[in-house]
């Protein structure tokens, strides 16, 4: 069997298929890359370091191979030779038409120019992925459509399969209890990325950082075209403000199976968030020509509510879009769940094979690799009510007037410690009481207000410099068999902004305070400090 592909998602695509050759030692796997594409170097990276067995093009040209398997009909595929030859679905139906290459008003992906060789189809089989897809190839190609079989989505069954993982997924990234926000970017001159290239800047900037993940999911072709070192240099600024960039081979999926909502363009990759059942928001695709209507990403995009501003987004995310968005992926995906069974029946059928009678499940989706370290330095937005407080934390570039800056000592930057009016520290190397290093901390940085011992994430020594030291205790919430906590550093900040607000207020101990930080409420417990907090060895 040959597996060809011309670029990365390509590639990805048939990784996607391979599970229906499963343990059958009739099947010799070979690679091979077909020439044409500017987007194929990242996939040759991939599979050297899968220790797949890849054949120079040139020298498949010259084997005859019983199977050949793609998911792209362009380039020199037909060039091949195989007793058996498949198409298979390369993405989420075909949604768009590029005036590159073919014939242009065709939709990419129905184009009789690729998939037609000397007047016949070069593939025995085309599996599609819903019957509205083999209407719209009986319209263009009809001598293709009439070797198709609607099959379904292998890759949204991987997904779908996957959202067992879901809580794991949203651990790896650091999501917690926030809201993961994927912002979806397809290829070329018209994607969100090209016309707002600042958008996840601006993005990760304006959302605080308690209530919002942000990822950028790129398309493995823009990644190959920039490059995965210049587009992270790219966006280096975002990156440091806390944005997510997962891989574009396989962590993407991973992705939307934890996201809670996406903004997109108009890339297909949406059709499958929708199909998860996320929310879709659309970021304005006005003017395009690549987008062709009717289609059901086309479709999707009309109903979908439009982002307007960061400033609006919370509450459009909140109060929830009108329709349904797996309704309209619903006529992107047929036979849910049933994608190997089929195409292994269908292709070993082909083969003249009896399939091998062991059971088909699609294989899970990696972990995403693990979400950097939160920032080091905050800026912190504080509103105090009485004896409750609410607590918004943002990266330290954003513009947005903020109450106060919090900061890590010895993690972050000499300039953001000597700005930050609350610093703070988990347990070190114990070469400090929590005492002795509270006072150091304030007579080294004489901008620092508070200087807080992080002990426990429910137990801190807070020491400031005008009403001198406490000790405070963070209850988390507990309700319905979960617990829910909130990062000790902002209880801090949220006691620093209450005692700002109420100055004369700090000899009445104890007393309480309810803290507000993202989506989570907890009780504050502020009492004097005493040997259990001075003297624990920090």
């Amino acid at each position: 069997m040959l597996l060809a592909f011309r670029s990365a998602v390509a590639l990805n695509r048939l990784l996607d298929v391979l599970p229906v050759f499963g343990g059958d030692p009739r099947i010799d796997r070979w690679f091979t890359q077909v020439p044409g594409s500017r987007f194929g170097l990242d996939a040759l990276a991939a599979l050297d370091r899968s220790g797949a067995r890849v054949m120079d093009f040139e020298q498949a040209r010259h084997e005859r191979f019983d199977l050949i398997l793609s998911t792209s009909p362009k380039g020199a595929l037909t060039s091949l030779s195989g007793r058996v030859r498949a198409l298979l679905p390369h993405g989420a139906g075909f949604n768009k038409a590029f005036g590159t290459e073919g014939s242009p008003s065709l939709p990419s992906g129905l184009d009789p120019a690729f998939l037609l060789s000397e007047g016949e189809p070069w593939a025995d089989l085309h599996g599609l992925g819903h019957h509205e897809q083999l209407a719209r190839l009986t319209e263009y190609c009809p001598p293709a459509a009439a070797r198709a079989v609607v099959v379904g989505d292998p890759t949204l069954d991987r997904m779908r399969e996957s959202t067992g993982r879901r809580e794991t997924y949203r651990e790896r990234l650091g999501v917690g209890d926030r809201t993961l926000l994927a912002v979806l970017t397809t290829h070329g001159g018209e994607s969100l990325l090209a016309r707002r290239h600042g958008l996840p800047l601006e993005l990760a900037l304006h959302l605080p950082v308690d209530d919002y993940r942000v990822a950028l999911v790129v398309h493995p072709n823009e990644v190959s075209e920039r490059g995965p070192h210049n587009l992270a240099e790219q966006l280096r600024p975002a990156l440091q403000a806390g944005l997510l960039l997962p891989s574009s081979a396989q962590e993407w999926a991973s992705v939307l199976v934890a996201a809670d909502a996406v903004l997109t363009d108009h890339g297909s990759t949406a059709l499958y968030a929708a199909a998860l059942g996320r929310t879709v928001v659309l970021d304005g695709y006005d003017g395009g020509s690549e987008l062709i209507p009717g289609s059901p990403m086309a479709r999707l995009l009309a109903v979908a509510p439009r982002f307007t501003g960061v400033a609006a987004l919370p509450d459009l995310l909140r109060d929830g879009p009108g329709p349904d968005p797996a309704e309209f992926a619903a006529a992107a995906f047929a036979h849910p769940g049933r994608a190997l069974p089929l195409l292994r029946a269908e292709l070993y059928r082909l083969l003249g094979l009896a399939p091998p009678r062991t059971p088909l499940t699609p294989e899970l989706l990696p972990d995403p690799a693990p979400a950097r370290s939160p920032a080091p330095a905050l800026a912190v937005r504080a509103e105090v009510d009485g004896r409750r407080v609410r607590v918004e934390r943002f990266p330290v570039a954003t513009e947005l007037p903020v109450h106060h800056r919090s900061a890590r000592h010895g993690a972050a930057g000499l300039a953001e410690q000597r700005s930050a009016e609350v610093l703070w520290r988990h347990p070190g190397t114990g070469r400090w009481t929590a005492a002795g290093w509270a006072a150091h901390v304030l007579d080294e940085l004489p901008g620092c207000r508070v200087a807080a011992a992080l002990l426990s994430p429910e137990r801190c020594l807070l020491v400031h410099r005008r009403h001198g030291p406490f000790a405070l205790r963070v209850r988390p919430h507990r309700a319905a068999g979960r617990v829910r906590r909130i990062d000790p550093a902002a209880a801090v900040s949220a006691v620093y902004a209450w005692l700002v607000a109420r100055p004369d207020s700090a000899g009445d101990l104890p007393l309480e305070l309810d803290c507000t930080v993202g989506p989570v409420t907890v009780r504050l417990e502020l009492g004097p400090a005493g040997p259990g907090e001075w003297d624990v060895e920090f």
